[in-house]
């Protein structure tokens, strides 16, 4: 069975990696990016199952990189992460279609708890 795919969206390389680690370690097929352009092109070449954004990246910033996704392929589920608990733009990214939102510091369980919520209802679905 096909491993399934999560990208990390993450200006900050420490997050990136920790992320990288715990969902490798899950036994998830890991990729990683540190901003908008490289995001997407990896959205469109690997077709990843599942991307954790960050909502503050220089250059493109999450909602837009949510957009990019979501026309792409809206099957995607995106998960975003913020420093900031900023309302209005957690509030913009469900209407633009994320399941849910993470304020760091974050707990790193809930998150794999999380992540593998949202992906074992993805994979009943391609099984």
């Amino acid at each position: 069975m096909e491993k399934q795919r999560v990208l990390i969206v993450d200006d900050q390389n420490g997050i990136r990696l920790l992320l990288m680690e715990v969902f490798n370690s899950e036994g998830y097929q890991t990729y990683q990016a540190s901003n908008g352009r490289m995001a997407l092109e990896i959205v469109r070449n690997e077709r990843p199952d599942l991307v954790l954004l960050d909502m503050k990246i220089p250059g493109m910033d999450g909602l837009e990189i949510l957009k990019h996704i979501k026309l792409f392929d809206p099957t995607i589920t995106v998960i975003m992460m913020t420093a900031y608990g900023e309302l209005d733009m957690i509030n913009q990214a469900t209407e633009l279609g994320a399941v849910k939102h993470f304020t760091k510091p974050f707990d790193i369980d809930e998150l794999r708890l999380e992540v593998n919520y949202q992906l074992s209802g993805r994979s009943k679905l391609n099984s």
